[in-house]
């Protein structure tokens, strides 16, 4: 017997094989791949800070645009020491396809900056976000590009970036980037917008495979602003979560760990580590929990080749981006797991972000009742679409390739009545 060899490719690699795959799956012209497999634009600018020392740093970051076919180029400022141009390309393209898969009509882009933020002062990051907008400012704007929040970036980040870009402009332009705090042109529940969006992805799931969501055993990796609401929004729907784990630590209890508690010692300690009544647990570990549901919401690269056998629930939700890797993704498939792609588990971000634009536009806020009700209503329709879009097309089909063709054949569309094709 011939020993497995696990494939590493990087999320870009990963990302530009299905793309190919889908066109080809298709039959579109190969002319939709060329239009797809690399940015419309990619900038990479210095950005000098000063340092509390006095001392300034230089510091690099990263603008990707990926495709506007369908809308202004939306998505996320990540800052993360691990950044990369290939990286920020990935979850350009990424954006591009949640995009079109929730019906959402903005084009994907993606931001970042290397750094390693948990040692920077609040004064040092606002210089640093300040100058983000400073460097990429020019290709940047409420019709042409607006940024969000992503990993180690928050409302207050993208509130310090809406006052730059408005000095630049010399006019109040809140709307070039979503994510804002409410004082500020903000949208109720987008700071949990994307853990619902990953629940409502869940519950369908569930429901499609007659699994009751009501005592089902969730274990959740990554337990940050997605990781935490989800394991708070699945609670309330009867679920049993029985290990969460963060970059630090994680807990066990098969009985049920209790959510709210669990936000709350991680609050007060920093870490999930040491929450009465649990067992300590790797990372690596939660991954082969029993449960029912598990949802991957750390960083990529976690489901591979050498993990993804040990996997024991029947539905993986991807809140993070790029969680499972192409060999992990065929070891799921052959083992009957269902997974709900990140390009739609995750995309309830750029919903509200989307709604947020809207109303920033418009200059009126809607209440948290209409928002989550039309969140509920784009994420159940696009599993729905997407669920019977992979089963119409044989059963060979998994849901990642299923949800990457539905986009494609959405993109593709879009191409040929703008007349780019």
């Amino acid at each position: 017997m011939t020993e497995e060899i696990c494939t590493q490719d990087n999320v870009l690699t990963a990302t530009l094989n299905l793309l190919r795959t889908s066109v080809e799956n298709l039959k579109l012209s190969p002319v939709v791949y060329e239009y797809l497999k690399a940015p419309s634009r990619f900038v990479e600018a210095a950005i000098p800070v000063e340092m509390d020392s006095g001392e300034v740093k230089v510091f690099t970051g990263y603008r990707s645009q990926h495709n506007n076919v369908l809308g202004p180029y939306k998505g996320g400022i990540r800052y993360h020491w691990e950044v990369t141009p290939d990286e920020v390309k990935a979850l350009s393209m990424w954006m591009t396809l949640k995009c079109a898969l929730v019906g959402v009509p903005f084009g994907g882009g993606k931001g970042g900056i290397v750094c390693d933020p948990r040692i920077l002062s609040k004064k040092e990051k606002e210089r640093l976000s300040r100058g983000y907008i400073r460097a990429f400012g020019s290709v940047l704007g409420p019709e042409l590009d607006i940024p969000a929040p992503d990993v180690y970036t928050d409302a207050q980040v993208m509130a310090w970036m809406a006052d730059e870009y408005s000095n630049i402009r010399q006019a109040p332009a809140f709307g070039v980037v979503t994510g804002k705090p409410l004082s500020v042109g903000g949208c109720v529940g987008r700071e949990e917008a994307t853990s619902r969006g990953c629940a409502f992805a869940v519950r369908e799931a569930a429901k499609a495979l007659d699994l009751p969501i009501k005592g089902a055993r969730v274990a959740i990796q990554g337990f940050g602003n997605v990781g935490g609401h989800a394991a708070l929004l699945l609670a309330a729907e009867g679920c049993t979560i029985v290990a969460v784990s963060d970059s630090r630590s994680g807990v066990y209890n098969p009985e049920g760990l209790d959510a709210s508690a669990l936000i709350a010692h991680k609050k007060s300690t920093g870490a999930v580590a040491g929450f009465p009544g649990s067992k300590p647990i790797t990372n690596l570990e939660l991954l082969a929990v029993d449960c029912d549901i598990l949802i991957p919401a750390a960083m990529e690269n976690q489901i591979t080749c050498d993990t993804a056998g040990s996997v024991k629930a029947r539905i993986v939700a991807e809140g993070a981006n790029g969680p499972t890797t192409p060999d992990g993704d065929a070891i799921l498939f052959k083992k009957g797991v269902l997974v709900v792609p990140d390009i739609l588990a995750n995309s309830g971000g750029v919903t509200v972000s989307y709604f947020e634009w809207v109303q920033n536009n418009y200059g009126f806020r809607w209440d948290a009742e209409t928002v989550n009700k039309r969140l509920e209503d784009k994420i159940v329709e696009a599993f729905r679409l997407v669920y019977l879009f992979t089963h119409q097309n044989g059963s060979t089909l998994d849901m990642r390739t299923g949800a990457y063709m539905y986009a494609v054949k959405k993109l593709s569309d879009a191409m040929q009545i703008r007349g780019w094709l």
